[in-house]
């Protein structure tokens, strides 16, 4: 049997007796005390989460920008310095493998942090795809923690954690003064839909600030939270929502795919294909949807199925996304979720289950 990874913090996570699971081969928190406190905490004052699963790559050269813009199907080209942006990363057919977030300090230093799962076989494409371009990519994943404060309260927290914070715009990034062997930086992004930070350091930096913000009362949140936290503003799983079988434009992501751009990998695939699935919000007046679960049409038909699936916090009722074939639903058609052979009707969302509070 494969011995699980451990972040820095694992520890800490056994001292608080964090219930822990097998997350994509690592041994993660999925919840300390109680999973709707600490969806509440996020929602209403702050939460902190252990996120140092995550991988970090970094792309230094003259080149770096092209490269990067050329492996995503949205433009980080047009974006300004210390600036990031959200992308899907595609194959040549336009299928997603993987979805991640690209942090520009500058034209020639790009930094990406992807998702756990798809880490090796992400460096793996890129490392392919780099050899016509002036630039190296190095995976730094081993040298990085991650932690994600968020919150209406994640400002005020984190600035009296760290005093030279400044107010940074959404999606706006800030180099933290230090250590420059290692590039420590705040984002202001994350997974919740609130208002946050997430803090990429060096594992004894960010076990200081994990430690900090316990004593200040910051609860400490687990990947149950975390799942019903995005799933509840609707931000997209990858393994989930987004897969090898889809494309962006299958999965509501057609806002991050910039065909106006000259070329990127994909884009000729893209340009061509008439998407064969949506995704659909669904509201549940009773019963909670779970991933697998058949979504049907009066008839009885399956027409999809749940790709995400719990009870929202916020809203107290079965919420879920699903992802349905375009040609057997027309809108306003009614349709239900069968949960272990019981039919529940479902209502069809245009817009997140809930409003965040993001800046």
């Amino acid at each position: 049997m494969t011995e699980l990874n451990k972040t820095s913090l694992f520890d800490e996570h056994l001292n608080l007796s964090a219930k822990m699971v097998d997350f994509g081969g690592w041994s993660m928190p999925i919840q300390y005390k109680n999973l709707k406190e600490e969806v509440i905490a996020v929602r209403e004052k702050v939460g902190v989460f252990d996120v140092s699963h995550m991988g970090e790559f970094l792309v230094r050269g003259p080149e770096a920008l092209d490269f990067v813009n050329h492996l995503l199907t949205n433009d980080i080209g047009s974006a300004s310095d210390l600036k990031a942006i959200y992308s899907p990363l595609c194959n040549d057919q336009g299928m997603i493998l993987d979805d991640l977030i690209v942090y520009k300090f500058s034209s020639n230093e790009i930094f990406m942090c992807v998702n756990a799962a798809n880490k090796d076989k992400d460096i793996q494409w890129m490392q392919e795809k780099i050899k016509d371009f002036d630039c190296q990519i190095q995976d730094l994943s081993e040298m990085y923690s991650l932690l994600a404060l968020q919150g209406p309260e994640s400002f005020l927290v984190l600035k009296s954690v760290l005093p030279e914070l400044n107010d940074i715009e959404y999606y706006s990034i800030q180099q933290l003064s230090g250590d420059q062997e290692l590039i420590e930086f705040v984002a202001r992004t994350g997974y919740t839909g609130e208002d946050g930070f997430e803090i990429f350091a060096s594992h004894e930096r960010i076990a200081k600030i994990w430690k900090q913000l316990l004593a200040m009362g910051v609860a400490p949140c687990g990947l149950g939270a975390r799942d019903v936290l995005r799933l509840e503003v609707c931000y997209p799983l990858y393994g989930n929502e987004l897969t090898e079988q889809l494309t962006p434009l299958d999965t509501g992501l057609k806002w991050t795919v910039k065909l106006d751009k000259t070329d990127f990998i994909g884009k000729q695939a893209l340009e061509q294909h008439q998407p064969q699935f949506r995704l659909l919000k669904l509201v549940l007046e009773k019963g909670i949807p779970r991933q697998g679960y058949s979504v049907e049409n009066e008839s009885g038909h399956e027409i999809g199925k749940v790709t995400s699936g719990s009870l929202s916090v916020v809203l107290n009722q079965g919420i879920a996304l699903a992802c349905i074939d375009k040609k057997l639903y027309q809108d306003g058609e009614k349709l239900n979720i069968n949960i272990r052979g019981k039919k529940y009707p479902a209502n069809v969302n245009k817009k997140p289950f809930v409003t965040g509070g993001h800046k």
